[in-house]
């Protein structure tokens, strides 16, 4: 933008630049005309109009710029106001944040606590159940142990199969309730021995022992032969003077009866029986009472040799002294018969495998803990 002064000197200034007027500039110069005056006022004018034409543009580039710089400052003010009240925002953000931060540092802490204190607790439960458990399984197997080696001690003594059998079973069924793999090579021996005893020939021992001491019990019972057979005959002919009035009939009868009594002849269609006193009756009937608790011992200990022999003996023995006509005596012989036909001959399986897997189950737990 130029000044009015600007514009006028720039106005006056001469435009002709042309090689000629150059060369042409020593001459002196003549004298204007007296008809310029009207050109130069037109000049005037229009520098004048070119001054205020420029003063208005300036002034328009003036304005516009000042609309928009106070615009600009307007949005820069609004925009700064906006950052700030973000800045605001995200102060009360952060300061929030940095107290949930606080809060959660102090929750973790807490929770980092609690967690150290619920380990702990757990430790202690699990070790805790580790001695539980251990004992729990120690008194089991001492348990499975002592029903084993009594079982194993009354198949050695008295042969008793089936109390054996169940000792296995009640043991296998402890240990199937546990369900450990650690137990399974007890469990392996207990399988293999409760076949080995299912494969023995069934024995009622108990039920052979109770006959025989029903026996024992009957003894004092059986009728002695020589006691049946020394009673008088009946069919004899009656006093006859029984009901007389006569005292010396009634007497002669009486002493007539006695001498008859004197001699007795008797067809017997067996052997005499052998007359005993009472005392050698009484020692007989203790005798075969001893026999049949023989004959029930060598039951229980297997001894087919022993057991046979005794209750052929105590046949014979019944045969010979008691009265085989008797009830009490068939039955007697009938129950001997039946006895001595129960074999023993066999062989009893041990129980001891499955002794030496609990205890050597024992030994390894004892030395590993």
């Amino acid at each position: 933008i130029l000044s009015p002064t600007e514009v006028k000197a720039y106005s006056m200034e001469p435009t002709d630049t042309r090689p000629d007027a150059a060369e042409k500039a020593p001459e002196p110069a003549s004298p204007p005309p007296a008809s310029t005056p009207a050109p130069r006022r037109g000049g005037a004018v229009l520098a004048w109009l070119a001054i205020l034409l420029a003063i208005g543009l300036a002034a328009l580039g003036w304005y516009d710029a000042r609309r928009r710089i106070d615009a600009t400052q307007a949005e820069v003010v609004q925009r700064l106001r906006d950052i700030e009240a973000e800045a605001r925002a995200a102060r009360a953000l952060a300061q929030q944040a940095q107290e949930s931060a606080r809060e959660s540092q102090a929750k973790l802490g807490q929770m980092d606590s609690r967690l150290g204190e619920l380990q702990s607790q757990k430790q202690a439960l699990e070790s805790l159940y580790q001695d539980l458990s251990r004992n729990r399984d120690e008194v089991q197997l001492a348990e499975i142990e002592q029903v084993l080696t009594i079982a194993s001690q009354q198949l050695q003594l008295s042969g008793n199969v089936h109390a054996a059998l169940l000792a296995l079973q009640f043991a296998d069924n402890r240990l199937a309730r546990v369900d450990r793999p650690q137990l399974l090579p007890i469990r392996r021996a207990l399988a293999q021995d409760i076949e080995r005893l299912t494969a023995v020939p069934a024995l009622d021992l108990p039920g052979l022992s109770l006959r025989i001491d029903g026996l024992v019990a009957t003894v004092d019972g059986l009728p002695l032969a020589f006691d049946e057979r020394a009673q008088p005959a009946s069919g004899g002919a009656a006093p006859a003077a029984a009901g007389s009035e006569n005292f010396v009939a009634r007497l002669g009868a009486q002493v007539w009866s006695e001498l008859r009594k004197l001699v007795v002849l008797r067809k017997l269609e067996s052997p005499a029986p052998p007359l005993l006193p009472p005392s050698q009756s009484y020692f007989l009937r203790e005798n075969l009472r001893l026999r049949l608790l023989n004959a029930r011992l060598s039951l229980l200990m297997h001894d087919q040799a022993g057991y046979h022999g005794d209750l052929r003996a105590a046949q014979t023995w019944v045969k010979r002294y008691f009265d085989v006509h008797s009830k009490r005596t068939e039955d007697a012989l009938a129950q001997l018969e039946q006895l001595s036909s129960v074999s023993l001959d066999f062989e009893i399986p041990n129980i001891s495998e499955s002794l030496e897997a609990v205890r050597s189950f024992k030994a390894r737990r004892a030395g590993g803990s």
